[in-house]
């Protein structure tokens, strides 16, 4: 297992309140809620990072257009 960095974190009491509702739902602690939420924005930013990204070679088609 990978090591883990440990940071402070300051939330509001409103936003604490609704990850703890949210942790509940997805029956998970706060920490490993926070954790769920931000594997799946990474992983949603690199999914659209590559989307985005410049093909590195013309396609076949492309080359057939030209």
């Amino acid at each position: 297992m990978a090591a883990k960095k440990s940071f402070l974190l300051r939330l509001s009491q409103e936003m604490w309140e609704e990850l703890e509702r949210w942790a509940a739902d997805d029956f998970r602690s706060v920490n490993g809620q926070i954790e769920s939420i931000l594997h799946e924005a990474i992983r949603r930013r690199r999914k659209n990072a590559l989307r985005a990204a410049p093909p590195s070679k013309p396609s076949e088609a492309t080359q057939e257009e030209q």
